[in-house]
């Protein structure tokens, strides 16, 4: 957090100005990703985005930059700590941890960590409004502001549609059909958001996830109205960057860490 000084304004004060932390080592950053990526879980369960052992989030690491911390796999969202993470290298060997980690984690997020350098997070549940959707193999329409974030910089991958992702290829093809967007909607599978935060990753889940039930209850109601491209790159070119992504999940990371404090441990 930083402040920003307008005292030169007459009657003005010191503004409280939010943006991502700067870190001195390496182990304050990677302690600063597992922390954000144990809150995360915790939020995904309590959203009940969880659907068994299903469903993964990764922080890349700030050091070794081919390795990520992922959740443990036959853990709930709703328990994991920092504690409990696997760190993973992109041969799917756990390097530090003494948990199994999900094939289909390590496959789909090493793929996609590979293929996109700028990506720290990486975001995937078995939602069900994100399922329902992607079984309609259509990318979303700008029907609502919160959807427009998504205008023109989402994708739908049909390729392996439906079937576990456990191969390489498979894996580098949701990848590909990413691109350099900011989610992908894997055909009758569900939802993968990145972000260059595991916040942002997290949050653009979370608002995706909304933007599908949003979109099928307005189907189901009548045939939406459509914001047209030019209001809908309006509204994405100022909610949709990154700072705003970080920005936007920071009052779910407070409730967590205020109702959540073990996730720490």
């Amino acid at each position: 957090m930083s402040t920003a000084d307008n005292s030169s304004s007459p009657g003005a004060h010191d503004l409280i100005v939010f943006e991502p932390p700067t870190f001195d080592s390496f182990e304050e950053e990677r302690q600063h990703r597992k922390q954000r990526l144990a809150g995360a879980l915790r939020i995904f369960g309590r959203f009940g985005f969880s659907e068994g052992v299903a469903g993964h989030i990764t922080a890349r690491d700030p050091e070794r930059l081919d390795h990520f911390w992922v959740n443990p796999f036959g853990m709930s969202f709703r328990h994991v700590r920092v504690s409990d993470l696997l760190l993973v290298n992109h041969q799917g060997e756990v390097v530090e941890g003494n948990r199994p980690v999900n094939p289909a984690a390590f496959a789909i997020h090493s793929a996609i960590h590979a293929a996109r350098p700028d990506v720290i997070g990486a975001a995937h549940a078995h939602s069900i409004y994100g399922k329902a959707w992607s079984a309609l193999g259509r990318p979303l329409d700008p029907i609502t502001q919160d959807a427009c974030v998504f205008f023109e910089d989402h994708t739908v991958c049909e390729e392996g549609g439906g079937a576990i992702v456990l191969e390489e290829a498979a894996a580098k093809a949701l990848a590909a059909a990413l691109g350099p967007h900011k989610a992908t909607i894997h055909r009758n599978h569900g939802l993968f958001t990145v972000g260059h935060s595991v916040d942002e990753a997290a949050w653009w889940f979370i608002t995706m996830e909304r933007s599908c039930q949003a979109q099928l209850l307005a189907e189901a109601a009548g045939t939406p109205l459509l914001i047209d491209p030019e209001g809908a790159r309006y509204t994405r070119d100022r909610t949709a960057s990154p700072l705003a992504g970080w920005f936007s999940f920071k009052p779910l990371w407070d409730e967590i860490v205020r109702s959540d404090p073990d996730l720490f441990d």
